[in-house]
């Protein structure tokens, strides 16, 4: 029997609204703000700079001791988008590991001439031909590779669609094509895959995200709403697996590049955009596939859960947990926050902590 699935909807008079604690209003301004000031400005600044302590060591321990690497030699590893740019790159270094490798992709011409090079460096390796925003195709994706070429051990969630779109630009149509390939693909190939990864117990989830996840850029907003997605795909699959007991048993590693030297048409058109400096990749270090492929494969081997292209990246983005400072709010805290920040002419609003705000202004 299919297991019922909860959906959360109203009852037949509305929803029932939540109910917690009251809180009075009848304290002043002034000294609800000494009481925030005391009981959350204070201790998590503390907390937040002795989160510093950590890792600062964990990095200075890191340029002595290297971590220690597993090994994926013999695994069989499944590379979407693998025909061109980051994916063939990936094909070739993950051969190099010893993997051999399923290169899929729309681009089947493309995916052959991948699989040509990684047979030449001694392992096997297979193009399949694939719509992977399809389920029903990664199904049949899944029944052919583990036919050809065995169970998949390393799942990289690398195709993606880079448009410059704006919000109101473009055919819906397109706009379903680059949501679905950039980020239902994600859950299809996962769906399709994990579950053999938890009987086999072993598995390594990749999924290619973008710094636009962490910093995004007007005139790419259906991409960086996408990879903004994957990154909370990545995050919430990482906490899944921890909740079912399989942290040890299925790794996750979500990717956050920087510019990628892949299409040269894609290249010409960020030199050309007119709201941009000249010489605009002149200000910017431009990766090439190869280099953002090492550093994937590298994380792979240590588990690395997230991987910043260029590493220093990260020292702009999220890196404590903060599970614990997740507060419950009342719909009057949040509006409250909106209605003032609003009233301030604030671009931004965040009704959370001071930890999490404070964080969000650092990396902002």
């Amino acid at each position: 029997m299919a297991t019922e699935v909860p959906y959360f909807t109203n009852a037949e008079n509305g929803y029932v609204p939540a109910k917690l604690a009251h809180r009075s209003a009848a304290s002043s301004q002034p000294l609800r703000l000494l009481r925030f000031v005391v009981n959350h400005v204070i201790p998590d600044t503390v907390k937040f700079l002795l989160h510093l302590i950590p890792l600062a060591l964990s990095g200075l321990v890191g340029l002595v001791l290297p971590s220690k690497k597993k090994s994926i030699h013999g695994h069989t590893a499944l590379v979407t988008g693998g025909a061109n740019g980051l994916g063939r790159a990936l094909c070739l270094r993950l051969a190099r590991e010893g993997c051999q490798v399923a290169v899929v992709d729309i681009d089947l011409a493309g995916a052959q001439r991948t699989v040509e090079d990684v047979r030449a460096l001694g392992v096997k390796a297979e193009a399949f031909l694939a719509d992977i925003a399809n389920y029903e195709a990664v199904e049949r994706l899944r029944l052919e590779v583990e036919s050809k070429l065995g169970p998949v051990d390393v799942l990289v969630n690398n195709a993606g669609l880079l448009a410059v779109l704006s919000l109101s630009e473009g055919k819906a149509v397109y706009l379903e094509r680059i949501v679905n390939v950039n980020l239902l693909s994600h859950f299809w190939t996962i769906r399709a895959f994990m579950p053999g990864m938890i009987t086999r117990h072993r598995g390594h989830i990749v999924g290619i995200a973008s710094i636009a996840a962490y910093f995004p850029v007007g005139r790419f907003i259906p991409y960086t709403v996408t990879k903004y997605a994957v990154r909370a795909l990545m995050e919430s699959l990482n906490s899944e697996l921890r909740m079912d007991g399989l942290q040890n048993t299925i790794q996750t590693t979500c990717v956050y590049p920087a510019l990628i030297a892949t299409r040269q048409q894609f290249m010409d058109m960020l030199d050309k955009l007119k709201y941009l400096d000249d010489a605009f990749l002149k200000r910017f270090y431009v990766f090439t596939p190869e280099q953002v492929a090492e550093q994937i494969v590298r994380g792979v081997l240590i588990n690395k859960r997230e991987v910043f292209v260029p590493n220093i990246m990260a020292l702009f983005s999220k890196q404590f947990d903060l599970d614990e400072k997740l507060a419950i709010l009342t719909p009057d805290n949040v509006a409250d926050s909106a209605i003032e920040g609003m009233l301030r002419g604030e671009v931004d609003v965040y009704a959370a902590p001071f930890f999490i705000r404070l964080f969000m202004y650092l990396s902002g």
